[in-house]
């Protein structure tokens, strides 16, 4: 049984505010757990990743006996009632971690030399996590976050990025005053009327811009785009999903 402060505290990390107040955030389930805890010891000494408290089912904690014993001071043991009151999720799975938010360091001369996804007013969480996903999958070295984009550490992000927010240094900035910084780099964007992504003259050193689910890309940071690009459409829906967009382009510039 987990005291009532402690079930207080494990539930205010529902909240935006108190991820923030606190520096932390959740992580769920059985494969995402086994990732964060995997890369917490491969990486001692150089990781960024904190573990705060692990709290899981007994079955869960006989499986990994060998992965949680360097966390052996954090665990506790709990039941199914316990993690259903705690969990974001109303299916709850087997395992919750609490981990300090990560403090990656802008490289700027990874920047320079690589692709880099500038997100735009994301707001669906889903999206987020999606979008960290595929930059992972396709060698995207660092994803740059508008302060008006949703939380990286909401519970829905954490969970749909599959564990890439460990892997992808993800920040927030002001988008134009970012653009200042890379002056260098060309900025591409997806608009109506762009020219044809699949012949469009395409850079493998380059900042993306993808804009918000309902608005597109803001009215400031189409004035910084150099290179206005279309993903041409064969039928009739009226838009793609933001996430599903970024895949399409971030494919196209790794010429797949």
């Amino acid at each position: 049984m987990l005291s009532k402060a402690k079930l207080k505290y494990l539930n205010s990390l529902k909240s935006k505010k108190f991820r923030q107040k606190y520096n932390n955030f959740v992580a769920e389930g059985d494969k995402i757990a086994v990732e964060i805890l995997e890369s917490a010891q491969s990486t001692i000494g150089e990781s960024q990743i904190s573990v705060e408290a692990i709290f899981a089912l007994p079955q869960w904690l006989e499986r990994n006996a060998n992965l949680i014993r360097p966390f052996q001071n954090v665990t506790t043991e709990i039941d199914n009632a316990t993690l259903k009151k705690i969990s974001n999720f109303q299916t709850p799975n087997q395992v919750y971690i609490i981990l300090k938010q990560i403090d990656f360091q802008l490289n700027k001369t990874i920047i320079e030399n690589n692709l880099t996804l500038l997100l735009d007013g994301i707001q669906d969480p889903g999206n987020l996590g999606t979008i960290l996903r595929i930059a992972d999958w396709f060698g995207i070295k660092n994803v740059i976050c508008s302060q008006t984009c949703v939380e990286l550490y909401n519970p829905k992000t954490i969970q749909s990025s599959m564990g890439a927010f460990l892997r992808i240094p993800t920040f927030r900035y002001d988008l134009v005053e970012f653009c200042h910084g890379f002056d260098n780099l060309p900025i591409y964007g997806a608009v109506l009327g762009g020219k044809n992504l699949f012949q469009s003259d395409i850079s493998k050193k380059a900042l993306i811009v993808i804009g918000n689910e309902g608005n597109g890309i803001s009215d400031e940071m189409l004035k910084k785009l150099t290179h206005h690009i279309e993903i041409p459409a064969n039928g009739d829906a009226e838009s793609l999903n933001a996430a599903i967009a970024t895949g399409i382009i971030c494919a196209a510039f790794r010429n797949l």
